[in-house]
């Protein structure tokens, strides 16, 4: 036994075409082909490899029982937003290359994102939300193009901190 790779995540939102338009707007993901499944869906891909689906929340009760979970309870809306602390997954996490083409397309989408050298590793994130479902996007790239860049103006082309 052993897991090999995250498949792909389910969004289930109240506007799956807003959610999808998003991500491949802003993040670059391909709308792609999808199985008939009786409801409305959306799959999005990184190139031939499907890793966000999306779908309408409680579109119908052939939808629920579809989706449904050994251990659900009858009557609990399983799709609905949490709040912080709920257990809901906190963000997505991309590992990406090309970050001034990433900052570009996501200025001229008009979307606010914050930027840090991740602590105790040589990555450099971006975080932003996604407005139509608030769901947090973390993007990590190599050190190499964030010394490149002149991101990290403290690190050296080895990834690592300038003796201070």
């Amino acid at each position: 036994m052993g897991l090999r790779f995250l498949e792909h995540i389910l969004i289930l939102t109240h506007d799956p075409d807003a959610t999808r338009d998003w991500f491949v707007n802003c993040l670059g993901f391909r709308a792609g082909p999808h199985p008939d499944f009786g409801f409305p869906v959306h799959w999005l891909y990184i190139g031939e490899q499907d890793v966000i689906h999306i779908g309408q929340a409680r579109h119908s009760q052939h939808q629920d029982q579809y989706l449904k979970a050994a251990g659900d309870k009858e009557g609990v809306d399983y799709s609905a937003a949490g709040a912080p602390g709920s257990g809901r997954i906190d963000h997505v996490c991309l590992n990406c290359e090309g970050m001034d083409e990433f900052i570009e397309r996501l200025r001229a989408n008009g979307v606010e994102f914050s930027e840090r050298k991740a602590h105790g590793s040589n990555l450099y994130q971006l975080f932003m939300r996604e407005p139509v479902n608030g769901i947090k996007i973390e993007l990590n790239f190599a050190w190499q193009e964030a010394v490149r860049l002149g991101r990290v103006p403290g690190w050296t082309d080895q990834g690592v901190a300038r003796p201070g």
